[in-house]
């Protein structure tokens, strides 16, 4: 196992790491952690402890009366001044130097097929676009410990991370995980229609079109049974309410 000092690098990546994973579920078994440490040569207790050390200085984590490790480093001090509130920054050198760890392409990493590859500046926004989707579902599904916000369902390969402002209506909020929901893909998909949303008070409301069908089995099971259930709420960084009012108020069918 490595015993020299942490480098800038490693320490960028695990703040990535940070902010993809339950903090109640930081342990050595976790396999983000274990996937971190290969990555960046470090040992898995080591990229543990870092992120305990992070957690120390998460003023979110603070609100919920939960304590990190004391033993932050000036460096990780340094790195969480520079990127906790710069999402976009993070998700791109973080999977810059994933990249290079790795000794992959950045294509490779955000799993970009070479077909849908275009050329010149439409490549590189085309790039940027993807490391920041890739980001931001991370991170969502993080904070919820990959689980629908509504029904719980637990399959990663049925969830979205969900923007409440759409990500073509605010730019400066499309990395926050303050706006963002981790809901199924059916309901990712109510919810981006207006079928549905979730109130101020974190409750689940039905657009009065679902109504039209609330005599069949499948819409009472999938929809009307939910109507008016709290969701469950992110370790950290809950839905900004008003974030959700401007959902209510512009894209909720009343």
């Amino acid at each position: 196992m490595p015993i020299d000092n942490w480098t800038r690098e490693q320490t960028i990546v695990a703040l990535r790491t940070y902010f993809s994973i339950p903090f109640n579920k930081a342990n050595s078994s976790n396999q983000e952690i274990i996937q971190t440490a290969k990555i960046i040569g470090r040992g898995v207790n080591s990229v543990k402890m870092k992120i305990g050390n992070f957690g120390s200085l998460d003023p979110e984590l603070a609100k919920r009366g939960i304590v990190g490790l004391s033993s932050a480093s000036n460096l990780d001090r340094e790195i969480w001044k520079e990127y906790s509130n710069d999402r976009e920054r993070l998700a791109i050198d973080s999977t810059l130097l994933i990249a290079k760890f790795s000794k992959k392409k950045i294509e490779e990493v955000i799993e970009l097929n070479e077909e849908e590859i275009p050329e010149g500046k439409d490549k590189e926004r085309l790039i940027k676009v993807r490391v920041n989707q890739s980001f931001f579902r991370e991170s969502i599904l993080g904070i919820y410990d990959t689980k629908c916000c509504i029904t719980g369902l637990h399959i990663p390969q049925l969830l979205r991370a969900s923007h409440i402002i759409p990500w073509a209506k605010d730019k400066k909020n499309r990395l926050n995980p303050e706006n963002g929901l981790c809901l199924n893909a059916i309901h990712d998909r109510a919810f981006d229609e207006g079928l549905l949303t979730v109130t101020a008070d974190y409750k689940v409301k039905l657009s009065k079109s679902i109504g039209n069908f609330q005599k069949e089995e499948i819409i009472k099971r999938f929809f009307i049974d939910f109507e008016g259930k709290e969701i469950s709420m992110p370790e950290r960084y809950y839905p900004n309410k008003d974030f959700l009012n401007y959902h209510f108020k512009n894209i909720f069918i009343k």
